[in-house]
């Protein structure tokens, strides 16, 4: 069982909810993905190995995952979600507004500004998200 399964099991079981296949599915799907995917998307990818899985099973255990804080969900500068597992280590996008490519960075800067709105507020960060937009190197000129 993998450090994600456990982490899987045990929100599910402090909720009260079971282990389902279709839950392990998707959160496997966009662990295994090295993009961001749309809920469409990621049922398409499902599907190949649960032919039988539909649609709204996928936005009912998105939101589900979300709630649990496995997923995170993204608005890349579309109208729509794009969704990935929850990482590790925390990261930060930028997205090209012409080809629309999205372009992954962590940041030392950004955990230097949480610690020190922490320290100088007193607050306590659960989440945080840097989002950039413009133009990649292939479409600036």
């Amino acid at each position: 069982m993998t450090k994600r399964d456990d982490r899987l099991q045990k929100a599910l079981r402090e909720a009260g909810l079971r282990m389902t296949w279709q839950r392990r599915l998707i959160l496997d799907v966009l662990a295994e993905s090295e993009e961001h995917l749309e809920a469409d998307a990621l049922h398409d990818r499902a599907k190949l190995r649960a032919p039988g899985l539909s649609l709204a099973t996928v936005y009912r255990t998105l939101a589900l995952l979300k709630d649990m804080q496995l997923v995170e969900e993204h608005r890349l500068g579309e109208g729509h979600s794009h969704y990935e597992a929850v990482q590790e280590e925390p990261h930060y996008h930028f997205t090209c507004r012409r080809c629309g490519r999205v372009i992954e960075f962590d940041s030392s800067l950004v955990a230097r500004v949480k610690r020190q709105l922490c320290e100088r507020e007193g607050v306590e960060i659960v989440e945080s998200h840097v989002h950039l937009i413009g133009h990649c190197q292939e479409c600036k000129d």
